[in-house]
């Protein structure tokens, strides 16, 4: 006993408990015909002795750790995310693929169904992007895949809303031009 009165067997009895529960989950895992395997290096070996033995290429048994990249790709894959997955990527990466000069006058608003809506700044800009429209189509035919971008909408500056309040007066409001 130590000076507050507390025997110093209790972790030693904790230790033992846990030993005795592992030894209580081998003994079960015997009995259910499981083999202990020391490491995932001499399962690699035994399963690399047994293909060699048969003449067959060793399998994944789908306890192998697998890349991050492939799991998400299977993820993409398996959720039928490959299009909104592209189209991100290409909205992520809009002044690589259109060039800067473009980037810094137009930018993606929107994606809907097939069709990528881009908004520029100017109406010069937007007159423009709607030239070089077939051009974009091609690159992003390039770097997404055919088909699943199949028209890019145009559109330049709106105008400011008059409006100002719960009322409003019919009529077509200032007579001027913007951008």
């Amino acid at each position: 006993m130590n000076e507050s009165g507390v025997g110093q067997s209790a972790p030693e009895e904790a230790i033992d408990a846990a030993a005795a529960a592992l030894l209580r989950a081998r003994a079960a895992a015997e009995a259910r015909g499981e083999r202990r395997v020391r490491s995932a290096a001499a399962l690699r070996r035994s399963a690399d002795r047994a293909a060699a033995r048969t003449g067959a290429s060793r399998r994944r048994t789908g306890r192998d750790p697998l890349n991050l990249g492939s799991v998400v790709d299977r993820m993409v894959k398996d959720r039928g995310w490959s299009t909104p997955v592209s189209v991100g990527s290409v909205i992520g990466r809009w002044p690589q693929i259109v060039g800067p000069d473009i980037a810094a006058h137009c930018h993606p608003d929107a994606f809907r169904e097939t069709t990528l809506h881009v908004v520029c700044d100017s109406t010069a800009w937007a007159t423009q992007v709607r030239l070089l429209v077939p051009t974009l189509l091609a690159r992003f035919d390039a770097e997404i895949g055919a088909g699943i971008l199949t028209a890019i909408k145009v559109s330049g500056p709106t105008a400011p809303s008059w409006r100002k309040g719960p009322r409003t007066v019919q009529g077509r409001g200032p007579r001027d031009t913007y951008g």
